[in-house]
């Protein structure tokens, strides 16, 4: 894979520390959203992040990876996040491809994490079947304790049984109608 200038400006000792870092306290998550305004009423997001009380380390892998946010949350605790999908795929995976985990675990979380991302490139989660590929997959990231997911397969595979033919109908006003008539 062709690496770029800023992946080859990264010190090998700084490269080795954050992933070393994010082995044991990054994460990649695939989310689903409710959009009624995507194509298959469903959004993707895929986002790496960590977090920690310290800014200092999470300064560092911003700084490197040219990408990402920094966030607060209301107990103190610092993130650092990618979610934008061109950071993903052009810093944050060969950032990771370069500097590899070296738990099983992560490795298998980043693997997964890859093929999503390489299927969202694609433009699959417009199709019904390459969303459903990233569904599965997505079950398989992240097992155990403290995985949180709003929607499951389950949401998805009910969201394909509801009703086609109100698919564009705008909904009833039930109420006006019927004070209207009084």
């Amino acid at each position: 894979m062709k690496q770029t200038q800023w992946l080859k400006s990264i010190p090998s000792d700084v490269g080795h520390y954050l992933v070393g870092f994010a082995d044991g306290e990054g994460s990649f998550n695939v989310s689903l959203r409710r959009r009624e305004d995507h194509t298959m009423k469903w959004q993707v997001v895929l986002t790496f992040n960590i977090s920690q009380r310290d800014r200092t380390v999470l300064a560092i892998f911003k700084r490197y990876l040219g990408c990402g946010r920094m966030q607060t949350r209301k107990d103190g605790v610092l993130y650092y996040v990618v979610s934008n999908p061109l950071s993903i795929s052009e810093k944050v995976i060969p950032f990771f491809e370069k500097f590899n985990f070296l738990s099983a675990t992560k490795k298998r979380n980043f693997a997964i994490f890859k093929k999503i991302a390489k299927l969202v490139e694609e433009q699959q989660h417009l199709n019904h079947e390459g969303l459903k590929k990233i569904i599965e997959l997505r079950e398989e990231l992240n097992h155990g304790r403290g995985r949180k997911r709003k929607y499951s397969i389950i949401d998805y595979q009910k969201s394909l049984q509801e009703n086609p033919q109100r698919l564009y109908a705008k909904p009833r006003k039930f109420r006006q109608e019927i004070s209207r008539k009084i």
